[in-house]
């Protein structure tokens, strides 16, 4: 699996974009390209990941819940059916903010900040 990083257009987001399966085997590069704890709005493209098992879910929902208890958001986008499948089996689609794309889910957050404290950019 290969992960590439960005800056979205708010400035204070980061844009993961995942390509190929994200297993047990292969978690360890998006951890390793994730934000450190309360460092930055996140939104994780599964769009090029044909597959997530239940340990790359178990990883997407760490960094979910360490951006709820830091102030940050986050969210996934280019989720394929087979993806959608297991976020719906798990019920993690009820929690999860899904977008179509990077850019809404990176839109959104724009909306969303006036509601939140305001934070320093990011390095991405």
């Amino acid at each position: 699996m290969q992960v590439s990083r960005e800056r979205g257009a708010t400035g204070t987001t980061v844009i993961l974009r995942l390509r190929g399966p994200l297993t047990l085997a292969t978690l360890h590069v998006l951890e390793d390209a994730l934000p450190q704890s309360g460092t930055a709005d996140t939104v994780i493209d599964v769009g090029g990941s044909p597959y997530v098992d239940s340990a790359g879910l178990g990883t997407i929902l760490a960094h979910w819940g360490r951006a709820q208890r830091d102030g940050c958001r986050f969210a996934l986008c280019g989720v394929h059916p087979r993806i959608a499948l297991l976020l719906e089996i798990t019920r993690v689609n009820t929690i999860l903010p899904a977008f179509a794309t990077a850019e809404d889910a990176d839109l959104s957050f724009i909306a969303d900040r006036g509601s939140r404290p305001a934070r320093s950019a990011v390095r991405a």
